[in-house]
């Protein structure tokens, strides 16, 4: 078969054909014109050594697979020389995901202490009693029930209307890709000295907005850790409001504003009345490459949500 042929069925360019013979992967056989005549041995070689490359090892260490083939293995990795090279390549990503590691570990540091360096705003641990009541839960909250009213968004695409998220950019939960993004969604945030809805402790699951976004700020490293790709907080409170929370509580994440309900409606998520104002029920949603993967609802208590959501990340590899 001509050059055409070959990389035609094998799902590669001539130009990359002509790469491996030069380095001696494949070597075609002869017409009496001179002419290259592939055979479907080197269908088989570089369909082999295309698998190779998709999986990090370099085109010029496919050698000693292509070698087992040539001995008459039925597989190409049935050779110790085989089995030498995907050591050497597991030990060379391990070495890159550790360097990334570590450098994610730097950004993420670098993030936590870019918010509050020159902040306006006092950080929490210094507001004193006021703010201690916002991050100190009451004993006797009353816990929500699972009435049944997210059982239908599992399996669920993910809608692609338009929310606008701290930094000032339009997000789709549609459209953020094949990586996990944990959207947990509550009611509002309150402010140290500002009175929350009348009976608001009263309502199950309303009352601990600040100490759930607390827990996501500390545990946010290790959600990433675990298969997080983003982390958002959500609520019907505008950006503005919620910039102040972003930067008075040091959250190394955005949060997404939906104050006309728009995810609320399309998805039919659950929601409550207080004080004259349609607010979110607290509730946590997984997406995943546009589907809603998991919901966690009832979130109680608040304060322990992020660990629960860390835990089912880890119990729940990719």
């Amino acid at each position: 078969m001509k050059i055409s042929e070959l990389a035609r069925r094998s799902g590669v360019t001539t130009k990359a054909v002509r790469y491996y013979e030069s380095l001696g992967l494949i070597t075609p056989g002869r017409l009496a014109n001179g002419y290259r005549d592939y055979d479907e041995d080197d269908v088989r070689l570089v369909q082999e050594i295309r698998a190779l490359h998709a999986l990090g090892i370099p085109v010029e260490r496919t050698r000693p697979f292509l070698e087992c083939l040539a001995a008459g293995r039925a597989y190409a990795d049935d050779c110790p020389a085989s089995l030498a090279t995907y050591r050497e390549a597991i030990d060379e990503l391990t070495g890159r995901i550790e360097a990334l590691t570590a450098r994610r570990t730097t950004l993420i540091a670098n993030l936590n202490a870019a918010a509050h360096r020159g902040s306006a705003v006092v950080p929490p641990e210094e507001d004193g009693p006021a703010d201690d009541d916002y991050l100190t839960l009451p004993a006797d909250l009353p816990v929500p029930e699972d009435d049944g009213a997210v059982d239908h968004l599992c399996g669920t695409a993910a809608p692609g209307v338009p929310l606008c998220d701290t930094a000032g950019r339009t997000i789709r939960l549609a459209a953020l890709g094949p990586r996990r993004t944990v959207v947990y969604v509550y009611p509002l945030t309150g402010r140290p000295g500002t009175d929350l809805p009348e009976g608001w402790n009263s309502i199950p699951g309303a009352r601990g907005c600040t100490p759930e976004a607390c827990g996501f700020r500390d545990h946010f490293q290790e959600l990433l850790e675990a298969g997080a790709g983003r982390v958002y907080g959500l609520s019907s409170q505008d950006s503005t409001y919620q910039n102040e929370v972003v930067e008075r509580l040091g959250l190394p994440f955005d949060m997404l504003s939906d104050p006309s309900f728009k995810l609320a409606d399309t998805l039919g998520l659950p929601t409550f009345e207080a004080d004259g104002m349609r607010l979110f029920k607290r509730l946590t949603l997984v997406i995943r490459d546009g589907v809603i993967e998991h919901v966690f609802h009832p979130v109680f208590p608040p304060n322990e949500h992020a660990e629960q959501v860390l835990a089912w990340l880890r119990e729940n590899p990719l």
